[in-house]
C-alpha cells in the first residue's frame, strides 16, 4: 500500500520548523501499519533534518554553526541573484538533507524519544514550502 501527500508550510524566515506532528498525522491517514515514510522538501534552499526535540539550543547551535560554514554575503560568491543569503542556502541545502527516510510500526512514525523531524529553512524571509510525504507499507 502506498499514499502521499503534499505538505505546504510557510516559513516565518531562517529557522527550523518541527513537522513531527503534521508527518504524522499523514502516517495515520495511511492506515499503513508496518513500513516506511519519506519526506521529501521540493526546494534548494531548504532542507530536512532529524534532530534533538528537547533542548532548542541544538538547533540554535546548529544554525551558528552553518553561519560560519556558508556567510551570508560573502565576498566570493557569484551567485547573488536572490540577494546575500541565495548562495549560503544552497550551500546549506546541499550539505544537508532533501529527504528522510523513517521507519513506521504500529501505525505511527517511530522516532526515538528525543527526535523530531524538522523543515531547516535557509532564506532569511518567510517563504512557503512544499514537502512530498510519502508512506508505504503493510496496512492495518
Amino acid at each position: 500500500m502506498i499514499h502521499q501527500e503534499i505538505l505546504i508550510v510557510r516559513t516565518p524566515g531562517r529557522c527550523t520548523t518541527d513537522l513531527s506532528t503534521q508527518i504524522g498525522a499523514v502516517v495515520g491517514r495511511s492506515q499503513v501499519r508496518t513500513g516506511i515514510a519519506h519526506v521529501f522538501v521540493q526546494h534548494t534552499s531548504a532542507s530536512l533534518m532529524l534532530c534533538e526535540n528537547a533542548d532548542p539550543s541544538v538547533r540554535r547551535d546548529l544554525e551558528t554553526f552553518m553561519a560560519r560554514l556558508a556567510p551570508d554575503g560573502a565576498p566570493w560568491y557569484a551567485h547573488d541573484m536572490e540577494g546575500p543569503d541565495d548562495m549560503p542556502a544552497h550551500i546549506r541545502s546541499v550539505l544537508t538533507s532533501n529527504g528522510l527516510t523513517l521507519p513506521v510500526g504500529e501505525g505511527r512514525l517511530l522516532l526515538g524519544t528525543w527526535q523530531g523531524v524538522y523543515l531547516w529553512e535557509h532564506r532569511q524571509s518567510s517563504h512557503q514550502r512544499r514537502l512530498v510525504v510519502t508512506v508505504q507499507g503493510e496496512q492495518h
